[in-house]
Parts: structure tokens; sequence; C-alpha cells
């Protein structure tokens, strides 16, 4: 028999791959003795077999990411589809203008957390549309959805009642679940772009626009929240007057609310 050794790395394999050609290679420096023309096709072609295997392995990877990546986005498109359309439905729903395409996939998962979250702390009394609407309104305009959440709570006496109204003052009573009176509601209404009229102050929605509205006023304005929470509660005058006499903005009414609103996770 005429022995032969491998020494045909591309002309015969046409292979330009290098570590293709280098296992070759090791083949041939690390076999001693001269293999025969049998042995040295039978090597050659289960060689071959496994580089087309390999090969073909390579690309069933690379057509599997291709797949995963065309479901993700697809995916991610359905989920996008999905918050538009709920948010839509909230819209219709609530009868305020919102608009579908200024909250995330995630945003409208947190929204939904917290409307649960309240949910079940107020034990039913305020409702999950509610807390959607809310958390909508609050992320719109940067605000801690549990600030707004918990000042309704202090105001209505966790009660949550939409219709309910305060005791009368020397300035007239207050209505609603944001506890609004009449000389201030429609300035702030003017200022959420909203048409304003007294039976309104009984609509939990336009309640909660009007007090995450005013809310976002008074943090711009003073830039915490012990200023602007007692404000809320005893106006822009009265707090001036508050700050005089106690020589700070901190009152038993923004404490409370901040202290509950940061027990709330998520």
């Amino acid at each position: 028999m005429i022995g032969y050794y491998l020494n045909w790395c591309s002309s015969a394999l046409l292979i330009p791959v290098e570590k293709e050609c280098n296992t070759i290679n090791f083949i041939q420096n690390n076999i001693k003795k001269p293999l025969s023309m049998i042995t040295v096709i039978v090597l050659t072609l289960v060689l071959a077999l496994v580089l087309v295997q390999s090969h073909l392995f390579n690309e069933q990877v690379a057509d599997a990411e291709t797949t995963v990546g065309e479901l993700d986005q697809k995916s991610s498109q359905n989920d996008q589809m999905k918050t538009q359309t709920a948010i839509s439905k909230l819209e219709k729903e609530t009868g305020y203008s919102l608009d579908p395409n200024s909250v995330s996939v995630e945003e409208w998962k947190q929204a939904k957390a917290y409307s649960e979250q309240f949910y079940q702390d107020s034990e039913g009394k305020f409702s999950k549309k509610w807390g959607l609407f809310l958390t909508y309104q609050a992320m719109k305009e940067d605000i801690d959805p549990t600030i707004v959440y918990e000042l309704l709570k202090v105001e209505t006496g966790n009660t949550f009642d939409p219709e309910l109204i305060g005791p009368k003052t020397k300035y007239g009573h207050a209505y609603g679940m944001a506890q609004f009176m009449t000389n201030t509601a429609p300035w702030i209404a003017d200022m959420a772009e909203i048409d304003y009229s007294e039976d309104k102050l009984f609509d939990p929605y336009f309640s909660i626009t009007l007090s995450v509205t005013y809310l976002d006023y008074l943090y711009e304005k003073y830039e915490n929240w012990d200023e602007a929470l007692t404000a809320y509660n005893r106006g822009i005058g009265g707090l001036k007057a508050y700050v005089a006499e106690k020589g700070t903005p901190k009152s038993s009414y923004s404490e409370e609310i901040q202290e509950m609103a940061s027990l709330h996770e998520m």
C-alpha cells in the first residue's frame, strides 16, 4: 500500500476557514506514520461531515436567534397596542381626554399595580378605575401617585366619597372627593384645561384631575411637599400665616400624607 500524509487542507477540501485548516494541520503534524489511501479518505470524509454539521448547527442557531428577536419585537408591539387600547377604553369610560401614546407599557403595568394596591388599601372603596385614572394623571405630571391617593384619603376621612360635603366654614363648604371650594375650583379647572361647573365637583374624575393639577402647581411653586401639602389644606395665604406662627411649613396634615405614602411598596 502506498502511504500518504494529510497535506491538502485548502486544495482538496476547499475550506477557507482558518480553524478548520488548523485542525487538519494538527492531524498532519501529530500523525507519525503514513496513512493508507483508504484511511485518508475515511478521515477526510469524517472531518468533512463534522464541518458540515457544525455549519448547519451554526445556521440553525442564527435562525433561532433571529426568530426570538422577531417574536420579542412582535410581543412588544402587541403590548403597546394593548396599552393604547386600555387607555382609550378608560378615556371613553371616564369622559376625559387621555393620550394613549403618553404612557409606556411599563408605566401602564405600574398604573395597574398601583390601582390594585389602592383598591386593597381602601377595602374596595377606591375603585380600580379611579386608581388607573389617578395614576395616569399623576404620572403625566411626574407626581407620586401615592401622595395623591393619601391626600384623598385624608380629605374624605378614609371614605373616598365622591359626594362628600365638608363642614361649613367662613369661606363656605368644600365639595367632593378632593374637597375643593367654589372659589378655588374654577381657576384650577382652567389650569387643567377642563370645563367647570359646580355639579362636577362631585365627579370623582374631575376631583382627581383638580387635585393632581393643584398639587403639581403647588409643588412647582414651593419645591417641597411640606409647603405644597399645607398650602393645599390651608390655602396659600393660610400657609403664610401658619409658617409665621409655627416657624415651619410642616403640619400634621403634610406629615400624615407623606408618612402614609411612604408605606406603599412598588
